[in-house]
């Protein structure tokens, strides 16, 4: 009988027996469960108090308490009523000191009481727990290398989470992730956008506005948190060595002394290391113009589509930003743009800035040209009011920069006059447009409107009629600096030479047999032209720099051809004359000839920073005037290849129109005036002020001003007793006190 109990209390001990009995009979085994419960409580008080300090057997124990408790929570609701938020509370706690497998028998549980819908999956504060987890675990591991394996496992969850049920929300958990790692640059590839891209063509409104809201400012936090982070208040170490000198030696000060040295050399080798290259996530995507084409048939064109005008408005601008930025071509874009160019339309600022933005020079006029004439015809007349005319002609101008060949010469010519009108606003909308008019398109403005640099460019030929489609030859910047010094060091070596004897004079002219031996090994076609810009065969690089002396040396002919020579220049003028514009497209030519026919030496680069820092000085004299216009319109054509053109750029103008109240005005005045004791203040107080805020003593000879006249009585007598030599004496000692850095010598 004994043997038969003792087997029946074993079968009872067995965890996994006893939940199959509760499953089947939950009244019956209520004890036994309650027992198991209150045991599972007790170990998990003596977990908290130490989970350093737990061992084995007893970790064992509590995880297979937990495994059985979540299993047959179902059965005692108001019993286990607390038990998922103690796991919770665990997990929170101590998440980092948990056995994996403890840690991984808690997520486990957590997610089966979800499935037995215990757990209400709106419990806000579990699911952030879980994000907050999630985000930990990635940051550590990747703080000190890349985990790469584990990214992409992630990735592929995240991606899987987004492309298995797009109707669903849960997959605003993805877009939560990936938009903070790549905020916080630990996911910077590829597949962290297309997690985004995929984001963006889901079907629940929360989703796609997350992955529209990454492309439109995912770049803008990064680069706000890492001047953040590198705005740190920096250490001043003249303060520390300043108290270290002042205040008693300690050791606890000596090691804040190391700490500090340590940490500015950490920071100084921090920012000696070069720069990571964080691409933009538009240059990361896959396939621009098929994601730029979905998205918008299927967000903006279908009419089931449930976003309303503000989210379809986020959704045109992530269009149009990838439509300018790669150059893409979705002719029916520019058609959808027509019913909402009305100055009654909501937001119609936004919906110009993203037409001008999704314009470029590989766009069609013919689809360009009707949006321009109708945003001319809605917001720029005489009956419009001054910000609708004003932010109308900006518009209008953005569009105009990116493809000029988008206005017609008569339309040109009618908004131009709006430089006339009564109101600020608008005179500098029409000024703007004429300024780049002149620059891009003179000939289509009257002579009278071209001015003065416009009009010349036209006569001699460097301004020409833009062409659809045409592109302007890339080339390295500044490069015609560089060989026109180089040519002027040449011209340098070649005077500076001196002639060794009359007989050598004659060699220097003619050229000598030595000369025309070392120019043996060189094949010389006597037909070709030397202008072809064909390649030459180079052995090294002694025999480049002799190619280089034989431009410059002088020609075999004798001195009595001088008077040929001069005829044969007078004649050459006046073909320069007549070829003016050729003269110019050949100068163009030599200026890309250094770049193909030389390789460039470090040296060369270094000359070549140094050339361009000394032009941009030059530039900014008042004699290079056409350079910086020059400068300005090339600028401006880039100026939105990556930033975003925003409604309120449109809108600039617009705001001197608008006539402020009296009341904005005295506002206006008093922000500008400050307070009557601010005014009042001296600069001397003004600047102590300032060093108190520092942390920073008064000089002596302030302190010395405060002194009371009867302390500093007697000094001045003694000053007025010393002779020239002991005088001379204390100037002397005075002098070498400063070289040793004070009286205590704190130098540094």
């Amino acid at each position: 009988m004994k043997r038969k109990l003792g087997a029946l209390e074993k079968v009872d001990a067995d965890l996994s027996s006893l939940q199959y009995k509760i499953r089947r009979d939950p009244t019956s085994y209520k004890e036994d469960f309650d027992s198991r419960y209150t045991q599972y409580e007790s170990q998990r008080e003596l977990f908290l108090q130490a989970p350093a300090s737990a061992t084995d057997t007893g970790i064992v124990s509590f995880r297979d308490l937990i495994d059985f408790l979540s299993h047959v929570a179902d059965c005692y609701p108001t019993l286990t009523a607390r038990f998922p938020e103690d796991l919770i509370h665990v997990l929170d706690l101590h998440h980092g000191r948990l056995e994996p497998e403890l840690r991984e028998k808690i997520v486990g549980s957590l997610v089966l009481l979800r499935k037995k819908e215990i757990i209400d999956s709106s419990s806000k504060s579990m699911r952030t727990l879980l994000y907050k987890k999630c985000l930990s675990d990635l940051r550590t591991s990747n703080s000190k290398t890349t985990n790469h394996r584990l990214n992409r496992t992630f990735q592929t969850v995240l991606y899987n989470l987004l492309t298995s049920d797009q109707v669903s929300s849960k997959g605003i958990w993805a877009v939560k992730i990936t938009r903070e790692l790549w905020k916080r640059q630990i996911w910077t590839d590829s597949k962290a956008v297309e997690i985004m891209k995929e984001a963006s063509l889901a079907d629940n409104e929360k989703v796609i506005l997350g992955g529209v809201r990454f492309f439109l400012g995912g770049d803008k936090e990064r680069e706000e948190l890492e001047d953040e982070s590198s705005d740190e208040d920096a250490i001043d170490m003249g303060k520390i060595r300043h108290q270290m000198g002042i205040n008693k030696k300690t050791k606890k000060k000596a090691r804040q002394l190391e700490n500090a040295v340590a940490t500015v050399k950490k920071k100084t080798r921090k920012k000696k290391q070069p720069h990571p290259l964080n691409f933009s996530a538009f240059h990361l995507l896959h396939d621009p113009q098929g994601f730029a084409e979905t998205l918008f048939s299927k967000h903006l064109q279908n009419s089931r589509s449930k976003l309303n005008l503000e989210q379809k408005l986020q959704v045109l601008q992530l269009v149009s930003r990838l439509v300018g930025l790669h150059k893409l071509t979705v002719m029916s874009l520019y058609s959808y743009f027509i019913k909402y160019l009305t100055p009654r339309q909501p937001s119609v600022t936004s919906f110009l800035a993203s037409l001008a933005q999704a314009t470029h020079n590989l766009v069609p006029p013919d689809v360009l040209e009707p949006l321009v004439q109708k945003i001319a015809n809605e917001f720029v007349s005489e009956a419009a009011a001054a910000e609708v005319a004003s932010a109308g002609l900006n518009a209008i101008r953005e569009i105009c920069v990116r493809q000029p060949l988008a206005m017609n010469d008569t339309l040109l010519q009618d908004l131009v006059l709006y430089r006339k009108s009564k109101d600020k606003g608008v005179v500098m909308a029409a000024k703007g447009l004429l300024g780049l008019y002149r620059d891009v398109g003179p000939d289509m403005l009257k002579k009278r409107d071209r001015g003065k640099e416009a009009a010349m460019g036209l006569r001699s030929g460097t301004r020409k009629e833009q062409r659809f489609g045409e592109e302007a030859v890339g080339e390295i910047e500044g490069l015609e600096l560089l060989e026109k010094w180089k040519d002027e060091e040449k011209e340098k070596k070649l005077l500076t030479k001196e002639p060794r004897a009359e007989g050598d004079l004659v060699e220097a002219e003619f050229g000598s047999d030595d000369e025309e031996e070392d120019d043996d090994g060189w094949e010389v076609d006597e037909d070709s032209d030397s202008d072809s810009g064909d390649w030459q065969d180079v052995s090294s690089e002694g025999e480049m720099n002799a190619l280089d002396a034989d431009d410059k040396r002088p020609s075999k002919k004798p001195k009595n051809a001088t008077t040929a020579s001069e005829e044969a220049a007078g004649q050459d003028k006046e073909e320069n004359k007549e070829n003016t514009p050729q003269k110019i497209v050949e100068a163009a030519e030599k200026i890309s000839t250094l770049a193909t026919t030389r390789i460039l030496t470090p040296a060369d680069l270094v000359k070549l920073q140094e050339l361009r820092l000394a032009a941009s000085v030059n530039n900014a004299l008042p004699a290079a005037q056409r350079k910086r216009a020059a400068a300005a319109h090339q600028a401006t054509l880039n100026r939105h290849r990556d930033d975003p053109l925003t409604a309120t750029e449109i809108e600039g103008l617009a705001s001197l129109s608008k006539k402020s109240t009296k009341d904005e005005r005295i506002a206006a005045a008093r922000e500008g005036k400050g307070g009557r004791d601010e005014v009042r203040k001296s600069t001397t107080a003004k600047r102590k002020e300032k060093k108190q805020e520092q942390g920073k003593s008064t000089t002596n000879r302030e302190k010395a001003r405060k002194k009371n006249f009867m302390m500093t009585l007697g000094k001045a007598k003694g000053k007025q007793k010393k002779s020239l030599v002991d005088r001379g004496k204390v100037l002397k000692a005075h002098k070498e006190r400063g070289k040793r850095g004070g009286k205590r010598g704190n130098q540094g």
